[in-house]
């Protein structure tokens, strides 16, 4: 059983609170969250030490204004930049549920040289940051609930077609978060992903 640390992580200006599995030496990942979720959440579901068992270092940040982060006036893009240079990483794998996906979106943007996968779920903001897809180079999981409310399912196809390195995963009957109302699925289909990224 994967052991889960807690952290707080200042990064000039502002403390990221978050949770931390896995070996030290394993290729990072860095879970984002929704607007109604937090870096517990995927403790509670598994997904910390589901990943932490394939030998990744894992870590579930709350954004500012979330969980147990407190609230700043920094964007969202922004933290991350500070996070990547506070804990020195060069590159890292970002997962991005909703609003965390539009955050990892908008990071691999205007990154692409610092993302080695990408994994967006129900991802908001598809539209607005059609005409940056085509710099996204990394290994890209599109996953989306076939009953999404909040983001339609033809944002994935958006994301599909604009994303070169890109496959898609629905998931049938599932809401926008499907992750929580599929998790066995899920877990899978995140082990598979990582096992078949480039080292």
């Amino acid at each position: 059983m994967a052991t889960i640390r807690e952290l707080h992580i200042d990064c000039d200006g502002f403390v990221l609170h978050g949770l931390q599995a896995g070996t030290e030496d394993g290729a990072t990942v860095i879970l984002l969250h929704g607007m109604k979720f937090q870096a517990e959440t995927w403790r509670e579901l598994g997904t910390l030490e589901a990943l932490a068992d394939i030998g990744l270092s894992v870590l579930a940040v709350d954004m500012p204004g979330f969980g147990g982060s407190p609230a700043c006036d920094i964007q969202p893009v922004d933290v991350l930049e500070r996070l990547y240079a506070r804990l020195k990483l060069k590159q890292a794998t970002l997962v991005g549920p909703s609003m965390g996906g539009r955050i990892a979106l908008e990071f691999a943007i205007r990154h692409p040289e610092q993302i080695t996968g990408l994994v967006l779920v129900g991802a908001v903001g598809v539209e607005e940051n059609q005409s940056g897809l085509g710099a996204i180079t990394a290994p890209t999981l599109i996953v989306w609930g076939g009953e999404d409310q909040v983001s339609p399912l033809a944002n994935s196809d958006i994301l599909l077609a604009g994303i070169r390195n890109a496959r898609l995963e629905v998931y049938p009957e599932a809401p926008h978060p499907c992750y929580l109302a599929q998790p066995d699925r899920w877990h899978a289909s995140l082990r598979t992903f990582f096992t078949t990224l480039p080292q």
